[in-house]
């Protein structure tokens, strides 16, 4: 494989990866405050809250997953 070559699959690589685990982490995250809000209602907001901000977390992975792969890329 030429260099051109492995750049594309690294991107590819660095994109799947980087986009496949903070999807898992989200969807398990999601799942795990939506049980805790069905044994504890009382506490939905606290714990909406806190979800929302591990899932702006895992989000902003994400992102530097694809500015990684963009550099890759590019350079």
């Amino acid at each position: 494989m030429n260099e051109a070559t492995m750049k594309l699959v690294m991107t590819g690589v660095t994109v799947a990866l980087g986009g496949a685990m903070p999807a898992l982490a989200i969807g398990l995250l999601t799942a795990k405050a939506m049980e805790a809000i069905g044994r504890n209602p009382e506490a939905a907001s606290e714990i909406r809250t806190s979800m929302i901000l591990g899932v702006a977390f895992a989000e902003a992975i994400a992102i530097y997953a694809l500015v990684a792969a963009l550099i890759i890329k590019f350079v």
